[in-house]
């Protein structure tokens, strides 16, 4: 399978206030086209600052990434980007914001515009096309925020802590979704999580990073023999507990 992703020999050092910061180091991952990779590890380990060299939004101090075989070096459209909260406009209905990315790429034409009711269609949010944010359920509010980034067609789905507003039960519902719609569309998703449920439960692998200077300590394939794969069914399967355990020994002798 197509390497899309390729981080080789990564690292990263800021300055503060305190002096220099090393917060990542020595990282090195493939990624394939369609997968799933999940990223775990202790609090203030380097994992957002990861996806934000992937993003190419800062720029490592050491080695590099390659998106699609070429250097990130700046933003890209073949990546699109979903933070903690949704950031949508509570001034511009659910269609408005989910269109934004389009207006801003200056790419709005009867192509996106069709590509753009598609997902409305698809993923249960057309009859709220004209509905404002604040008239919608959290985990619409999340769905809606997934279609603005899907809208721009971008290849790769960068997901930091994305689900973590959130309350439980409307989270599990989310994961379910934001699964189904990543898989169906064949995307490649890198997802930050301090969850370790949520990050067996959606991945193909999962990627555990050491306390600061993050570097990659263990990197788990999960491996869940059921019929189809959801990120409830998952948890529900036996092999679940198996990797919670494994990656919780992992990430407590950083804690």
């Amino acid at each position: 399978m197509k390497k899309i992703v390729q981080i080789q020999n990564l690292g990263m050092k800021y300055q503060s206030l305190n002096g220099e910061i090393n917060a990542l180091t020595k990282i090195n991952l493939d990624i394939h086209e369609g997968e799933f990779v999940s990223i775990v590890g202790p609090s203030g380990c380097g994992k957002s600052t990861l996806l934000s060299i992937i993003s190419g939004l800062i720029k490592p101090t050491e080695g590099r990434v390659l998106v699609d075989g070429e250097t990130v070096s700046g933003t890209s459209r073949k990546i699109g980007y979903m933070l903690q909260k949704d950031h949508l406009f509570e001034w511009r209905t659910i269609q408005g914001n989910i269109r934004l990315g389009l207006e801003i790429q200056k790419n709005i034409t009867p192509d996106t515009k069709a590509y753009m009711e598609h997902l409305l269609q698809t993923y249960g949010l057309f009859e709220f096309r004209h509905k404002y944010p604040s008239q919608l359920s959290g985990g619409m509010r999340q769905r809606a925020a997934l279609i603005r980034t899907l809208v721009t067609n971008p290849q790769i789905l960068l997901l930091d802590e994305a689900f973590s507003a959130l309350d439980y039960q409307t989270r599990l519902a989310v994961n379910e979704d934001i699964y189904s719609i990543i898989k169906k569309e064949n995307k490649t998703a890198i997802m930050v999580t301090h969850d370790i449920a949520e990050s067996i439960s959606m991945a193909d692998r999962v990627v555990v990073l050491s306390r600061r200077p993050g570097t990659i300590k263990e990197i788990y394939s999960i491996e869940i023999d059921i019929e189809e794969r959801t990120p409830l069914s998952s948890r529900e399967a036996p092999e679940f507990q198996f990797y919670f355990q494994e990656i919780w020994k992992e990430l407590d002798v950083h804690v």
